[in-house]
């Protein structure tokens, strides 16, 4: 069992606040967006997994900082770093099959209210039982296949289950922008806001969910995520197989 105490101030990425059972998880670098990182990735895992190990924690509202959620863009003819050994790749493999999984095993209702811009993980807040974003909001992929890489470290699974196969290819193929309200008619956002509406309405959603007893609400998280669940379980080690493979063979790293 893990204690908000415990864990609310040993992330360099992430800064946590609860009030009344609900917890606000905001991603930053130094305190303005997010830029991606390993340091990033490596602590969204445990954050994920020690939230969901705390039965006080009883809604997650995952948001970003100031004008993005997360990036940078990845430029189109960026797709040859350094070279990436089968023991790296096996590390950062494992650390985000975990945290997809330590996400979708929270037992509390997750909302995502996506700040801004989207390109890095986009497919994060889009796991959120509750979607809303800001009406500046870009839902993009650029740093897999546009970058060099198989999509396979989830985005394989998240997209084609809330888009359709058709469209999750073409937007994981071409690096396609999603504006918000482009993402709200492919069924990936359920309110488009103002900035300065979007984390009240949150807030206000989060209450919402709290009328109801404890056990309705953590049992209907485990139930509306258990396709995706099991699809992820089905699919991801192949996933990322492919991408190891193809990453370690070019000699490519993003």
């Amino acid at each position: 069992m893990a204690r908000f105490e415990n864990y609310s101030s040993k992330f360099e990425t992430i800064k946590l606040r609860r009030e009344d059972g609900i917890l606000e998880m905001r991603l930053h670098s130094d305190d303005g967006p997010l830029r991606w990182s390993l340091t990033a990735h490596d602590e969204l895992e445990e954050a994920f997994l020690e939230i969901g190990r705390d039965p006080e924690n009883e809604v997650l509202i995952l948001t970003g900082t100031g004008e993005e959620f997360s990036g940078p863009d990845v430029d189109p003819g960026a797709s040859g770093q350094r070279a990436i050994s089968a023991s790296e790749f096996d590390q950062i493999a494992r650390v985000g099959k975990n945290m997809l999984m330590n996400l979708l095993n929270i037992e509390v209702p997750v909302i995502g209210a996506v700040n801004g811009p989207a390109r890095r993980h986009p497919e994060l807040p889009l796991m959120s039982n509750i979607v809303l974003a800001s009406e500046d909001a870009i839902f993009q992929d650029p740093a897999h296949f546009r970058g060099g890489m198989v999509p396979g470290d989830g985005v394989h699974v998240v997209f084609p289950y809330l888009m359709g196969a058709t469209r999750a290819s073409y937007f994981l193929l071409t690096a396609q922008e999603l504006g918000a309200l482009e993402a709200k008619e492919a069924g990936l956002v359920n309110e488009v806001l103002s900035k300065a509406r979007l984390l009240p309405r949150a807030w206000e959603l989060a209450r919402m969910l709290l009328r109801q007893p404890t056990r309705v609400r953590r049992f209907s998280r485990q139930l509306l995520t258990h396709e995706i669940k099991c699809r992820m379980h089905a699919q991801l080690g192949h996933g990322f197989a492919l991408e190891a493979y193809a990453q370690i063979a070019s000699g490519a790293r993003t």
